[in-house]
């Protein structure tokens, strides 16, 4: 199969920041490893780095949730992963998505909140991801910043 078919050429370039390209980058790197760990570690994070407690009656779905909730950070990753690689004049695109996804994940948490001793890392990530997550998205509507580093 012909990966064009797939995922054409595109002549457009990513004009914006830098900064931001460069940022997408590594969120994109970090996304990658948090869906790994959802998907692959024994406790799918849940108990480990989240600190629930999964040694109760129904535990093990706890566990199965986290590694769902790894695919499907997986799916974003490799969107992600496009964009970096393909489609980088989708980065201000990108970013938006980000910044929903952030926001989304703020309501949800007031929406439903977790139950534990200590707020897991992720509670304080998604704080500081939105806030430079919307700062880069910012960056990124500004014409005519690209460098030829950023250019497909």
């Amino acid at each position: 199969m012909d990966v064009s078919t797939l995922f054409p050429r595109v002549e457009r370039v990513y004009t914006g920041s830098r900064w931001s390209f460069y940022f997408l980058i590594v969120l994109t790197a970090v996304s990658t490893g948090r869906s790994l760990v959802h998907i692959f570690a024994a406790d799918g994070g849940s108990h480990s780095i989240a600190g629930i407690d999964i040694a109760l009656a129904g535990g093990i779905n706890i566990v199965a949730l986290f590694a769902q909730w790894g695919a499907s950070q997986l799916v974003l990753a490799f969107l992600q992963w496009l964009v970096v690689l393909r489609y980088r004049f989708l980065v201000p695109a990108m970013l938006l998505a980000v910044v929903l996804e952030q926001l989304l994940r703020i309501s949800a948490g007031h929406l439903k909140p977790l139950q534990i001793a200590a707020a897991p890392p992720g509670s304080y990530g998604t704080y500081l991801v939105l806030l430079l997550a919307t700062a880069f998205f910012g960056l990124s509507l500004r014409a005519g910043q690209g460098p030829a580093a950023c250019a497909d």
